[in-house]
């Protein structure tokens, strides 16, 4: 596990956009499959990426998925999918061909369903299950027995407000090629601890300690 700290949210931003950009232009003649977390980090980085690394980025090689999903629709200010679109895919016109939505206003077990398949379908295997090149996380409440499921995507609650969600299980988690937790905040500084310094005390830091190869953007 290896960690990068940077000055501020803005700078964590800009280095995890290079680094992705970085990684792809290591392999030129490969396309990338990409799954993203939704969350307010995410949706600066998507700002950021849209207005300053839009031209020296190979958007046509890259395949957009999600790690999860709210269950509302793509116009919902809540949706991740939704919000992606709005600060980055529309600005630089990834084809709709290349961008695999969950439809979060479908019933969510039918969903989850059909977005396992899906993936599987067109994500390429690693000891039998889709392998994501990156997999971007936040920090965000995650819900253990989604880390022991063998299907791809599950229906998950939020316990707080009872929401559900369609979301990524711990068979992708672990197959990714590069899982990266993508951290900014004073108020995520417990969880980026109990990452770092603790034993498997939450999902974040289990999947942290047992993924292939996890990195750590953080301010």
């Amino acid at each position: 596990m290896k960690s990068y700290v940077y000055p501020a949210a803005t700078s964590t931003a800009r280095a995890l956009i290079r680094y992705i950009i970085d990684m792809m232009n290591r392999e030129p003649e490969r396309i990338f499959y990409l799954a993203f977390s939704g969350g307010t980090t995410p949706s600066l980085m998507f700002d950021i990426w849209a207005h300053e690394f839009r031209e020296e980025t190979p958007w046509m090689r890259m395949r957009i998925y999600w790690v999860d999903e709210r269950c509302v629709p793509a116009e919902d200010y809540e949706s991740n999918y939704g919000t992606m679109r709005r600060l980055l895919l529309d600005e630089v016109g990834i084809p709709d061909e290349y961008v695999y939505p969950i439809y979060g206003v479908n019933r969510p077990e039918i969903e989850a369903k059909n977005y396992s398949t899906l993936v599987c379908r067109t994500v390429p295997l690693w000891g039998g299950f889709p392998a994501f090149d990156v997999v971007l996380l936040g920090a965000g409440d995650g819900q253990e027995y989604l880390l022991s499921s063998f299907h791809p995507y599950e229906v998950s609650v939020n316990p707080y407000n009872g929401q559900k969600r369609i979301a990524m299980t711990g068979c992708l988690l672990f197959a990714a090629k590069n899982l990266i937790f993508f951290v900014t905040g004073k108020n995520k500084a417990d969880v980026v601890r109990d990452i770092l310094d603790s034993g498997d005390t939450g999902p974040a830091a289990y999947v942290a300690h047992h993924a292939e190869r996890v990195e750590l953007f953080l301010d």
